[in-house]
């Protein structure tokens, strides 16, 4: 059975502490190391590829 006497407040009060307590997300991981690892590995693959084929 609902209630007639719901107090209006107290849903406007928990949507306020909710949208002002929300988590802030995490900071994205930088892609650099992983861009810099390949093509330190593509140089050391074709250095290797060029000294094979001289």
């Amino acid at each position: 059975m609902s209630d007639n006497s719901v107090d209006p407040s107290g849903n406007t009060e928990a949507f306020r502490a909710f949208t002002h307590n929300t988590p802030q997300e995490p900071a994205t991981a930088s892609k650099t190391p992983l861009i810099v690892g390949g093509v330190v590995v593509a140089v050391v693959l074709v250095a290797l590829i060029a000294w094979l084929a001289l």
